[in-house]
């Protein structure tokens, strides 16, 4: 029986949840003003905190840093907003789950924390410990950094850069994309999952560790421009109505407004900005065509699209890995077909096993 530490700011608020997830699970409450830390080892962890100032999520994070041990954490925000999302990304945590909760959907993700499309997908196959806590780690960074009104400058987006290089060197593109969809946020889950592709695509090319590094850096910053749309938006459990989509279609412009005087080579904001065209010039925001769009632009592209294809949104399941290629090749005309040929291998990296959806 699996045992479920629920660190609560109320321990009467908390009774509730509390026992609904009793049932097949050890549960026990600690409040998080006790002056000791609980003394059992806990094999996942709950956070239901209402109180989320700076000095509750100090003393949160001293607790979290006394008793997680690697442990699954799931951290419940009682309002939705890109704040309460930042400070779970930055506690670390493995799932967030925002009110109103869905209790038969956290016992779910306590008893396997995997996502159900991705736990049928890979049978009974545990993610590499390493591969999860690096793609946390750098979920962290980004959230971190990646913030309005915020300077980003190149050199600090190098350290997350690095990470992602190194993590698909050492667990290899499969891992480093299951680690990842382990992740509830959908934006953080893209942005990651992209710089992953362009990590194993660049690899994949025989392109050198400078090359690499570049190709990594483009992909990890093309939807940087995100951060300056609505949450509402980001965040919407369906698709965008034609209002909606406007909005989200200035992301690659914001993006490249943030970054265009702090440094970063034209090569990184052209795919800030581009990442988004089409040969056929059909794409946005400027309808670049043909020669007009960079080989750098047309790689992270083809990553991104494929990444779409291969994630679950709440409207839609997970794509099977070669049923998305077979997408990718029907693009002829809006995606490079050469730069599509070579992304191959990359699929095939992950493709011939359990990542295909069920």
């Amino acid at each position: 029986m699996g045992r479920i530490l629920l660190i609560t700011d109320d321990p009467a608020r908390s009774h509730g949840l509390a026992q609904d997830l009793s049932h097949g699970l050890s549960c026990v409450i600690h409040d998080l003003r006790a002056a000791e830390p609980p003394v059992a080892v806990a094999t996942a962890i709950v956070t239901d905190v209402l109180d989320l100032g700076s000095a509750s999520v100090e003393r949160l994070r001293h607790l979290l840093a006394q008793v997680r041990h690697g442990v699954p954490l799931i951290v419940l925000l009682q309002t939705d907003s890109p704040r309460t999302r930042l400070i779970g990304v930055a506690l670390g945590a493995t799932h967030t789950l925002c009110a109103p909760f869905d209790t038969d959907r956290l016992r779910e993700t306590l008893g396997a924390p995997r996502a159900p499309a991705l736990a049928a997908a890979f049978d009974d196959e545990p993610v590499p410990a390493g591969a999860v806590r690096t793609a946390a780690a750098v979920r962290g960074f980004y959230a971190s950094v990646f913030v309005p009104d915020q300077p980003i400058t190149p050199g600090v987006v190098d350290n997350g850069t690095q990470a992602i290089d190194l993590a698909i060197r050492d667990t290899g593109i499969r891992d480093w994309i299951r680690a990842v969809r382990q992740f509830d946020d959908a934006t953080h889950q893209h942005c990651l999952l992209v710089a992953g592709l362009a990590a194993a695509f660049a690899a994949s090319l025989g392109l050198g560790e400078q090359e690499r590094h570049r190709v990594t850096k483009a992909a990890l910053l093309h939807d940087v421009g995100k951060i300056h749309i609505p949450a509402a938006i980001l965040n919407k459990p369906g698709r965008l109505d034609d209002a909606e989509l406007a909005v989200m279609r200035l992301h690659p412009e914001k993006g490249y407004s943030m970054l265009v005087d702090q440094g970063f080579e034209q090569q990184m904001l052209s795919v800030v900005r581009s990442h988004h065209e089409m040969l056929d010039g059909s794409g946005y925001p400027d309808r670049l065509k043909g020669d007009e769009i960079p080989d750098l632009v047309r790689l992270v592209t083809v990553c991104d699209i494929h990444a779409a294809l291969i994630e679950q949104r709440p409207y839609k399941p997970p794509m099977a890995s070669e049923a998305a290629y077979a997408i990718l090749e029907g693009m002829a005309g809006r995606l490079d077909p050469a730069i599509v040929g070579a992304f191959r291998p990359v699929v095939t990296a992950f493709a011939p096993h359990a990542l295909d959806a069920a």
